[in-house]
């Protein structure tokens, strides 16, 4: 209802002036008009909406809360649009005004939104007037010669819905895959190789990447033990950054394959990425390094160039510095970082021209980022109104709370982790289709079991508050009860069984009679339709997709007690146009809704 919040906002706040003219003037010369304070009623006695903006201006009044909510109450019953859009304010407690919609006016409002794809939800440049500049999103961000594992799930995934939810919203998104392709890694790998299985640096393919991860560990073993070999390792690593052509095809040749196997997850995921790895800001680490020269915040210390943090101190009460060019001249992640931040925020060519800039990585590395983004801050890299945002995750545990291992102590493979979940939905389907007594074709069960299976662990993961850390369980994740994408995927199944049956989903259209709502579960289900709008300004404001997953359950939670309480196929002829719209709002919000997080919904399970 992100719309009619804002008509009754400007509507109070006009009160407000008129009641409090004094106030209002003084507001406004210091740059801040009167607030409402308007938010969601906190519970349905409350009504629609709760306006709380008398309580801060008991102090400068010299009034009582309540008399000043009372003036305001006088002032709204006189405006004629708002007796339009509400029933008689009611004041409450010490000054809180509760306001209710009028029945007709939620009504017409659901009306609207039927045969709307966006379901009322406006672009960010309907809602500010203002065109949307662009967002770069980055996510997922695995390692070359490395598989990516259980602890990409999080990344890739709520980046995704964060990038879809933007999109939504009309925002120009740049969708940045920022692979670790560079440094000192590299030089190991290609030492290690080049002594035993120099192949795979000349031909494509040469050696599977299962086997290329074994090496990468060959040759941290190696590296960390070995001062000849770490000697060599730079030295490789030198030939590389400068060009080596024998270098280069063995670094393009790992990368390639890397990239190949990544796809596969991608797309198996129905994720969208751009890649840019850390190879990419190669050419603009020394431009980083002088920018920050000449703004005066390089300092050299043990011949190391640092900027020292503002507030950050360590154990020995000293700031702590961000090195951005080694003691031996090398550069580091955070040198790449800073050349990746000033970039994006750069205008084109040279730069992304972003005005919001998501960083979704693990909670481990929120000082990392911190640092980096001071450095930024004070080096004046962002434009007026940019934002550098840190999404943190916490770990994927087991069932022990300990962190997500494979019973030989590994980390667990993403693509393994994936072929389980469809395989235990596949083997859950076969059962309940056996004691259904019911027969279906093998392509049938094979896309049901996919699109569970790979639905319960994205759902799983999102609908946690991405802080946390959370525990991984195939058993509650593909549950048909509770907060699950099988319960929510239901929900969509069991609509497409009224139309199946004869029901005509389309019967209340925009376009038709006004509709009409008599009973207290179809009026529940109408306020809670109404609010998917504001569920997705907030996703998109404070980057927790959780919100949106939490709204979709309680969604279908209101749905399922309404139709297992008021007929709908069965309705008189006058009610039954209404309960199919309200049965086909549903389903369209559940489908947009799981759209934004990247799962696709089914006609039958």
């Amino acid at each position: 209802m992100l719309r009619i919040a804002q008509t009754l906002e400007a509507q109070l706040r006009s009160a407000m002036e008129r009641a409090f003219p004094q106030a209002a003037a003084a507001a406004q010369a210091a740059g801040q008009p009167l607030d409402p304070q308007l938010a969601p009623a906190s519970k349905p006695e409350f009504g629609d909406f709760q306006a709380n903006g008398a309580l801060p201006l008991a102090k400068p009044l010299g009034q009582a809360p309540r008399a000043i909510a009372v003036a305001v109450v006088e002032q709204l019953q006189g405006d004629a649009a708002f007796t339009a859009l509400c029933l008689e304010p009611q004041i409450a407690g010490p000054g809180f005004i509760n306001l209710t919609l009028r029945p007709e006016r939620l009504a017409a409002e659901l009306q609207r939104r039927l045969g709307d794809p966006r379901l009322g939800v406006p672009t960010a440049a309907e809602q500010s007037g203002v065109a949307p500049a662009p967002v770069v999103v980055d996510f997922s961000s695995p390692n070359i010669a490395k598989e990516m594992h259980v602890g990409h799930l999080r990344s890739t995934i709520i980046g995704d819905s964060l990038a879809r939810v933007l999109e939504f919203r009309g925002h120009p998104v740049l969708r940045l895959n920022h692979v670790g392709d560079w440094g000192t890694q590299f030089g190991m790998l290609i030492t290690h190789l080049k002594q035993v299985a120099p192949q795979a640096l000349d031909t494509a393919d040469a050696v599977d990447l299962g086997d290329l991860v074994a090496f990468y560990r060959q040759a941290k073993a190696r590296f960390d033990d070995d001062e000849a070999f770490q000697t060599t390792s730079r030295e490789e690593v030198v030939k590389l950054q400068g060009g080596d052509p024998v270098s280069r095809k063995a670094w393009q040749l790992l990368c390639d394959q890397s990239r190949r196997e990544f796809q596969k997850i991608y797309d198996r995921l129905d994720i969208r990425l751009s890649e840019r790895g850390e190879s990419f800001y190669n050419p603009y680490l020394e431009a980083v390094v002088a920018d920050l020269d000449a703004a005066a915040l390089l300092v050299v210390d043990d011949g190391a160039r640092c900027v020292f943090l503002e507030g950050v101190s360590g154990k020995d009460g000293k700031a702590l510095p961000v090195i951005v060019q080694k003691s031996d001249g090398g550069f580091n992640y955070a040198t790449t970082d800073l050349a990746a931040i000033r970039y994006r925020f750069g205008a084109a060519p040279e730069g992304d021209g972003a005005r919001r800039v998501i960083y979704v990585t693990d909670a481990g590395q929120a000082n990392h980022f911190a640092g980096v983004f001071q450095v930024a801050r004070r080096a004046g890299w962002l434009p007026e109104g940019g934002r550098l945002e840190h999404v943190p995750f916490g770990l994927v545990q087991g069932e022990d709370g300990k962190k997500l291992k494979t019973r030989a102590g590994d980390t667990v493979r993403l693509r393994d982790l994936l072929d389980e979940a469809v395989e235990r939905s596949e083997a859950d389907l076969r059962r309940r289709l056996a004691e259904e007594g019911r027969s279906e074709d093998e392509a049938f069960i094979q896309q049901v079991a996919t699109t569970v299976g790979l639905a319960a662990v994205k759902y799983a993961d999102l609908s946690q508050n991405r802080i946390t850390n959370y525990q991984f369980s195939f058993d509650r994740m593909l549950a048909l009860q509770g907060n699950t994408a099988p319960y929510l995927l239901y929900a969509v199944v069991r609509i497409a069984g009224i139309a199946r049956k004869g029901g005509d989903l389309d019967a209340g259209e925009a376009g038709g009679g006004p509709l009409a709502f008599t009973e207290p579960q179809e009026w529940a289900l109408v306020r809670e339709l109404l609010r998917f709008d504001a569920v997705i300004a907030e996703v998109e404001e404070e980057l927790l997709p959780n919100r949106l997953c939490t709204y979709l359950f309680e969604l279908s939670q209101v749905f399922n007690r309404f139709y297992d309480q008021v007929p709908v196929l069965k309705a008189e002829p006058a009610a039954r146009p209404a309960r199919l719209a309200l049965c086909r709002l549903t389903a369209d919000t559940l489908k947009l809704g799981l759209g934004l997080l990247g799962i696709p919904t089914l006609e039958r399970m």
